[in-house]
């Protein structure tokens, strides 16, 4: 069985692929749409709570 992990932008679970053998640990996220998603929501956060002040 392949290790897995949640996605950090989704919740689903996703599993090893061999482009990520060598960055295993520092994958947080299922798909580039899901990292570019979670990107740009924190980014919008960051504006908002600038709008704010």
């Amino acid at each position: 069985m392949l290790p897995g992990k949640i996605c950090a932008a989704c919740n689903r679970e996703f599993t090893w692929r061999r482009k990520w053998r060598e960055v295993w640990s520092e994958v947080r996220y299922c798909s580039t749409r899901c990292r570019r998603n979670a990107s740009n929501a924190r980014a919008a956060a960051r504006h908002s709570i600038k709008d704010q002040n």
